[in-house]
């Protein structure tokens, strides 16, 4: 096995400007490869396919911040810009073995495939209706260029993961700053408590408004099934709605932007998918492998010593998952996997997560996109870039693959 010293740690940019180049490196350095987050905190990454799909199953490690031995030497400082992400409040996504299956059980009962397939009709309306105040916009104005992000992509997910949850439209806004600050690596140190505090506290005040007007929204399943005797607690309650706010609605966006980047840069499979030569399912799912919304996912700890092919995990170290390096990794996809092959078959990947904590939303955000980008394409077949890809630029967000902006043509 190889010293665990013995490879130069690879040291994320805080402000993203290069994510394929980093993704390339850290499979160079892979499977197992030393990473510094922003902050100068030091962890491990997986950054194969194959390895990514035996740890995520693994036993040994765990979500218990307490096993990490830098949390315990007090190495951790309480403003580092990404506790939130490292030390949630609790829910399924924090805990392993039965307190997650109970927790997980639960939203699984109340997100089924049903209720999901129920909101297609929903989701399509609200479709129509951003798209049609697009098509007015373009009318009465010159026809420049438009942030396709902020007036397609991002409400669009809000709105849905919003009724869902049964989170009120007017908090939207504000929860758009103080998620944006959630993952932002650069959030000032005396923002990163006051940040958590506040969106911990819009997320009680649903809980309680919901307790006292229940209604058809997930939320309101929960609090019933913890008065049915289901033992999930306010606390738990309040952070698996954080949860899958945050989650929700971020991965679905950096879906349907990187989707139409990638249709943009690659003409000629966006004229074979207008076609009907390739589906939507097929965009999706390779938008998904080649530009996986999420880039690294922390954070979990090993409870003993972990062999990585020819490395080891050491026990008690922090590791994250490279799901941006993982997507294009060749031995999984082929000599083109770093290439955008909407036609590509089949199209395996594990964007959205293997194992017991695998996201609980992936049904909906495949749901959101599959209907939000034939709408679009209908209704603006010539859409395109305004800039050139290269001027695109990443949010300071080491976590989520997130642009900025959108600006496009609508044609």
């Amino acid at each position: 096995m190889g010293h665990p010293g013995a490879q130069e740690p690879v040291v994320l940019d805080p402000f993203v400007t290069d994510l394929d180049g980093e993704s390339a490196r850290l499979r160079a350095a892979g499977p197992l490869a030393r990473v510094v987050l922003p902050g100068g905190v030091p962890v491990w990454a997986v950054t194969h396919h194959a390895e990514a799909r035996e740890l995520l199953t693994d036993k040994r490690l765990v979500k218990d911040i307490g096993v990490w031995g830098a949390w315990q030497r007090g190495e951790i400082p309480a403003d580092w810009p990404l506790i939130g992400l490292a030390n949630p409040p609790r829910s399924m996504l924090t805990v392993d073995g039965e307190d997650h299956r109970r927790m997980r059980s639960l939203v699984a009962q109340a997100l089924t495939p049903r209720r999901v397939e129920r909101m297609r009709e929903r989701i399509t309306e609200l479709v129509d209706g951003l798209l049609d105040r697009l098509a007015a916009e373009r009318a009465a104005g010159s026809g420049g260029p438009v942030d396709l992000k902020a007036t397609f992509a991002y409400p669009l997910p809000m709105y849905v993961v919003s009724e869902l949850m049964g989170v009120d439209e007017a908090d939207h806004p504000r929860l758009k700053v103080l998620f944006d600050r959630f993952f932002s690596t650069q959030t000032a140190p005396e923002e990163v408590l006051a940040t958590l505090m506040e969106l911990a506290g819009i997320m009680g005040r649903t809980v309680a408004e919901r307790r006292a007007a229940p209604g058809d929204d997930l939320t309101s399943a929960l609090i019933q099934a913890s008065e049915n005797g289901d033992h999930l607690t306010d606390e738990e309650i309040v952070s698996t709605l954080q949860l899958m706010v945050a989650a929700g609605h971020e991965t679905t966006i950096s879906l349907i932007v990187n989707a139409v980047v990638n249709l943009s840069t690659h003409p000629d499979q966006r004229a074979r998918v207008l076609a009907g030569e390739i589906s939507w399912d097929a965009v999706v799912e390779e938008t998904l492998r080649h530009d996986t919304p999420t880039s690294h996912v922390l954070l979990r700890f090993a409870t003993e010593d972990v062999a990585v092919g020819e490395q080891v995990l050491p026990k008690g170290e922090a590791l994250i998952v490279s799901y941006a390096a993982i997507g294009r990794d060749e031995r999984q996809h082929g000599p083109t996997a770093g290439e955008f092959d909407a036609a590509r078959s089949p199209i395996r990947h594990i964007s959205f997560g293997h194992g017991p904590h695998v996201c609980p939303g992936a049904a909906l955000s495949r749901l959101e996109a599959g209907v939000a980008l034939p709408a679009l394409y209908a209704r603006f077949p010539a859409l395109d870039l305004a800039v050139p890809a290269s001027e695109l630029r990443n949010k300071p967000v080491v976590t989520q693959n997130d642009l900025f902006e959108l600006p496009v043509l609508l044609g």
